[in-house]
């Protein structure tokens, strides 16, 4: 795959992408969106990727939206503009992705990075990072799904309290509100984050992706349809060999290797 922005990475079953424009902060351009859309398609159709970890070269996670760019979207009609904001809105789409997607966070993170890190599953954030939601700033709104995702983190009064104001706040605070999962040093952050990602890998994919895809579902609904989704889920389970080697290795007392199947 000849990627110019983004370097992707699969290992043990781990899939690592990293944005890679560190001159900029790793600030998104048209290129680095398309580009990010690619590898995480890659991820998607790759059954022995389990683990998604997404984070950002040298200083930054992701400032946001690349100025430039963000200037030549200005040009645009309003047609051409909703057509292009809802094609950014489509790439992270990840709790579409049946597979857990971690943001090591190893520094800013700021409107559109913000939001990159808001549609993963965890947040694994440096003692450095930054988080802001910057758009109240320039005029604009959160588009990328953060008015969404940031509430359901944080609640509504919080979340309202960062979006008006776009006010920064560090690490420890956003552990303190639940923005992230948790807050390592700066040199601990790749070596924790894999750690966690190896974890995930052995568990059972098929039990983890639809675990996902029910928890973010009941979000959005009642407990009469959660439940529902729960019966389609667990029905699905059962009919994997992996059901069979878990309960096996748990008579056993060893460690179940799971085989997505």
């Amino acid at each position: 795959m000849d990627l110019e922005n983004i370097i992707l990475e699969k290992e043990n079953r781990i899939g690592k992408i990293t944005l890679n424009r560190p001159d900029v902060l790793n600030a998104l351009d048209g290129k680095t969106y398309s580009e990010l859309g690619t590898a995480i398609e890659e991820v998607r159709e790759d059954n022995d990727v389990r683990v998604v970890i997404i984070t950002g070269a040298g200083r930054a996670f992701c400032t946001g939206l690349d100025l430039t760019y963000a200037a030549s979207m200005g040009g645009m009609s309003p047609l051409e503009l909703r057509g292009t904001i809802r094609r950014l809105q489509e790439i992270f789409r990840l709790e579409r992705l049946e597979k857990p997607v971690i943001a090591a966070v190893n520094g800013y993170a700021m409107g559109n990075g913000c939001d990159l890190a808001l549609a993963c599953d965890f947040r694994i954030a440096s003692e450095n990072a930054k988080f802001e939601m910057t758009y109240v700033k320039l005029g604009l709104i959160p588009d990328i799904g953060g008015t969404y995702r940031l509430a359901r983190l944080v609640g509504l009064g919080k979340a309202k309290e960062l979006i008006l104001t776009g006010d920064r706040i560090d690490a420890k605070e956003a552990e303190r509100i639940s923005l992230v999962n948790r807050v390592v040093p700066a040199n601990d952050l790749e070596s924790v984050t894999m750690k966690f990602a190896e974890k995930l890998a052995k568990g059972a994919p098929v039990a983890i992706g639809l675990s996902k895809m029910a928890i973010n579902n009941a979000i959005d609904t009642n407990l009469r349809a959660a439940l529902e989704n729960e019966v389609y889920a667990q029905s699905l389970c059962f009919q994997t060999e992996d059901v069979g080697e878990g309960m096996m290795a748990h008579l056993q007392r060893r460690e179940p290797i799971f085989m997505g199947k």
